[in-house]
């Protein structure tokens, strides 16, 4: 049996067990259930092949149709393992998707495994939100994030949700969840 990594298979179990399984983000699950998640596993081992990896996604995106592929995880093992870069590289990320002409159309949310919100400590355990097994770029449709929005009754308690359910984990929690 081999032991070496898949980052489409680790991001999975992250998915369903993490995101889903936590409920830390509550629109995931539909999609996941109707299989419209692409994944992509990108060799990329400099920002600026990511970004044009980016470039082609965000595209490919706009091109399928929603309920083919309603989102995309990039999933990028080999760069931007230092969070700053990666958080650097996010202002990269945002002016190609306006030099393509999709703000408003495609948003894209971040996922690192040192993720760490301004302010807070590199342990704290609110940070694990947006904790991925490997840095992770998460392609949405906007139309699709609204209507998700709109279906759930109050979407601004989900931060405050997530933040209690992670208390409640603790880092020991985490670390089994997804051994």
């Amino acid at each position: 049996m081999s032991t070496d990594p898949d980052p489409i298979a680790d991001t999975r179990r992250w998915l369903e067990r993490a995101v889903i399984g936590l409920n830390l983000c509550p629109f995931a699950k539909a999609v996941h259930a109707r299989d419209q998640i692409r994944y992509v596993l990108s060799d990329a081992d400099d920002p600026r092949d990511l970004l044009e990896q980016l470039g082609e996604e965000l595209l490919l995106l706009c091109d399928t149709p929603a309920d083919v592929v309603d989102t995309t995880l990039l999933i990028h093992p080999q760069v931007l393992q230092d969070f700053l870069d990666y958080n650097d590289f996010l202002d990269d990320a945002d002016a190609l998707l306006a030099q393509l002409g999709l703000e408003g159309v495609i948003q894209i949310a971040s996922f690192h495994p040192h993720y760490q919100f301004a302010g807070t400590e590199p342990d704290d355990i609110g940070n694990y939100t947006n904790r991925s097994p490997y840095p992770t770029l998460h392609l949405l449709r906007e139309d699709s994030v609204a209507r998700a929005v709109e279906a759930f009754p109050d979407p601004d308690a989900i931060v405050e949700r997530n933040q209690r359910t992670l208390a409640e984990l603790g880092h020991a929690g985490w670390r089994a969840l997804l051994g």
